[in-house]
């Protein structure tokens, strides 16, 4: 199997979560710099609010498990 076909595969096995990855990512960023563009924060706060997304990111995907799991 050449690089490009395993490429693929790992593309059409995962493309559901790819795509909501995708989502979460672009409406955490496109928020935080809504946010910080309104409120005109310092540009630490910024980053600092965009390094809070990887954490709401786990936290938000381990609690939907979490309640998937308990149904």
């Amino acid at each position: 199997m050449s690089r490009l076909e395993a490429i693929g595969e790992h593309v059409r096995e995962n493309r559901s979560g790819m795509f909501v990855d995708l989502v979460f990512a672009m409406t955490w960023v496109t928020a935080v710099s809504v946010v910080f563009e309104w409120l005109e924060g310092p540009r630490w706060a910024y980053y600092l609010a965009m390094l809070a997304g990887v954490l709401a990111y786990y936290g938000f995907f381990w609690s939907l498990e979490a309640a998937r799991g308990s149904g």
